[in-house]
This record gives C-alpha cells, structure tokens and sequence, in this order.
C-alpha cells in the first residue's frame, strides 16, 4: 500500500493535534511494516524539514519520504494543490485531520482525526469567520472520508450524536503521552535549565496548552486570587502561545483586575523538548476547559506523578478516571477549594500521584500506531 499522511502541523507550534500526528508518524515508522508512506507538507525549508525527518526517526527508512507542495495558504493546498499532486500520484490511503481535500479521485480512501467540535458548542468563543468555515467544511469533510477517528470515546459520541454519521464510520484511538515522558532520565542540570529558560518560580501550578477561551483560563485566574495568601508562596504558570490564533484576552485582564502581576507567570510557549521538565518541576496542574475531546496535558502530568486537578467534564473524567481531582466549571468557590486543597493536603497529594501514575500507565502511542496501521489496511 501506498499510505499519505498529511504533517503540515509538525513544528507550527500548535500543542495538541500536533503531538497527535507527530507521535503517531513516529510510531508507525518503528513499526517496520512495508507499505509505502508519503508524508506531505506546505514548507518547503529544507534545515526544518531534515530536523522533522530527525525526530520522526525517518533518516535511512526507504518506505517513508517527506513531499513538499508549497502553497499560497491552507485553503489552496487542500483543495488545489494537493488534490492535482494527487491525481497524478495517487496514493491508496490519505490522511489528515479535521479537513479533508473533496476534490481527490474516489478511488483514494480518506481517514481522518477530528479531536473536537467544540465550535458547535462554544461558537461566541471562536472568530466568526473560523466558525463558518468550520460549519460549511466540517459536514462536508465527515462525508467524504472513510474512516473519522475521534480522540476519545467522547468525541466519537459526539461526533456521531451531532452530525447523525454511522456509528460503524467512526471509531476512536485514545492519544498518548511522547515517550520522553516515559522516562526518568531527567538530570539536575536539565532541569535547572528549563527552570532558568522560562523563568519559572520556585513551587507553582501549571497550567498549559493554547489559551483559547473554551480553556477558561480567567476563571482559574479568579479561583487562584481566591486562595494565592493561604498556600504559601505557589504561583501560577500559564504556559501557551499568546500571540496565537484566538488567544483569550479575558486572560490579561482577569491578571490586571485581581492584581495578580507578581503572581501569575506567561512564559510563552514551551518547547517540546522542554515540556518534561516544566511538568516535573510542577507542583500541581490545572485543566480547567469547559469543552475538550482528550486533554494530553491530563495525561502528561499524572505520567510525571504531578497531582492533577481536572474540570468535571465526560472526556476528562474519561482519561483520568480516578487518576485526577475533578471540580465544578459552574462553580468558582468550588475550584479555588479543590486547588487550595491539591496544593496543601499531603495525603491527596500522595494518592493523587500513585493512581494518576497507574492511570497514565494505560496509554501508549506504539499501541495507537498499531490501532491507526489496522484500519489503513482495512481501508
């Protein structure tokens, strides 16, 4: 088989559905099977390329090779640029997530991951213009493909309650943590560098990911004003991209009403590579979204045996199980209880990263691999 993937997100810096289909790539490369992978992007920078391939552990695998199709942007690619490349080099199985290209030949089956529609939901949270494109496209798409992947049994639910699919259409294949997570091989001297990287405090709660609205990141804010002079020096972390597509600014503003400028830290994006050590040097992590279909930073911090507190929603309660604390979104005085108690109770602390860590245990990316190689053949 010939299989295409598209990977125009790895190194765009944008969190989640780029760790997806970075580590699945990763994993199917070191699963040996022979079929042929094209893997297909609009860069065309060489330097950054031959670092991709680096990471993907791709160098000398004469099954997997890397397509540019530069294009004038993401609307031209998919539905021009792509589609012509295609009809001339078919592949037998293509790959994305969310958008699939509708002008491809029939005869090439389509999979693709949808991690949420939560535009369907939240749709004052997103730019209008972002919202229509997502609700002309997103049916269409569903149509077109093969096989929709969700992240979770939740989003498949979603998925199939909102937009009326057949349930046999859609499946799901849970994330996975990288496996440098995996690992306890994180130096003194590593960590002391990531903490001086970002200028981390010396004991904080974290929260990370993109700061869009649904992450209800000012409620956090708010919860933490609430409690920051009864737990003893802790700061807040918001690590993300603020100069980001449809970055939150209720943020800086709920920072600036409750005088929380010497309190709460925005240390930017955090690299990857350096994601390991900013969780291990976490005292708590926070999840407060009002809508999510997985929630990897759940995942990477009870693998870190950092104690997790959650929002009370279907797709976190999910992945975390009895491996997290979980509060009300509704509720304000309910989270700023539930963070005070995570960050001073020893003993929930301790039973908190005993069960998360066993809960992590769970999840692996080789396994998801091996689950997405399956349904290719299938196809």
């Amino acid at each position: 088989m010939k299989i295409g993937i598209d990977i125009r997100l790895i190194g765009k810096k944008r969190t989640g559905d780029e760790a997806v289909i970075f580590n699945l790539v990763k994993n199917l490369a070191r699963l040996g099977a022979k079929h042929e992978f094209v893997l297909f992007t609009d860069s065309n920078d060489k330097k950054a390329l031959e670092e991709i391939a680096g990471r993907l552990g791709i160098f000398g695998q004469e099954n997997f090779r890397i397509v540019s199709l530069p294009a004038q942007n993401r609307f031209a690619w998919n539905f021009w640029t792509l589609p012509q490349y295609l009809r001339k080099n078919p592949v037998d199985v293509y790959h994305t997530q969310y958008i699939t290209p509708l002008f491809v030949p029939k005869k090439i089956k389509i999979v693709t991951i949808v991690h949420d529609i939560s535009f369907n939901f939240f749709p004052q949270f997103i730019r209008f213009s972002d919202w229509f494109f997502l609700k002309m496209l997103i049916p269409l798409s569903l149509q077109r493909a093969d096989k929709i992947i969700g992240v979770s049994e939740f989003t498949r639910s979603e998925i199939i309650r909102f937009y009326k699919i057949a349930p046999e259409k859609v499946g799901f294949i849970y994330n996975s943590v990288d496996d440098e997570f995996l690992t306890d091989a994180l130096s003194r001297e590593k960590l002391d560098q990531v903490k001086s990287r970002y200028s981390l405090p010396e004991k904080f709660i974290l929260y990370i990911g993109t700061l869009q609205p649904r992450k209800n990141i000012p409620h956090l804010i708010e919860a933490f004003a609430r409690i920051k002079d009864r737990v003893g020096g802790v700061k807040l972390v918001i690590a993300g991209n603020p100069q980001a597509h449809n970055f939150d600014k209720r943020i800086r503003k709920a920072i600036s009403e409750n005088k929380l400028e010497n309190n709460v830290q925005l240390p930017g994006f955090i690299d990857e590579r350096d994601k390991q050590a900013v969780f291990r040097l976490a005292h708590v992590l926070v999840l407060p979204s009002l809508y999510e279909g997985f929630g990897i930073p759940l995942l990477e911090a009870m693998s870190q045996k950092v104690p997790a507190l959650a929002s009370d929603i279907p797709s976190l309660k999910e992945i975390g199980q009895s491996g997290a604390l979980y509060f009300n979104t509704s509720s304000t005085e309910d989270l700023a209880e539930k963070l005070y108690d995570i960050c001073m109770n020893n003993g929930l602390r301790q039973e908190l990263m005993t069960s998360g860590s066993l809960r992590a245990s769970f999840f692996s990316w080789e396994n998801s691999a091996r689950k997405m190689l399956a349904i290719y053949e299938k196809l």
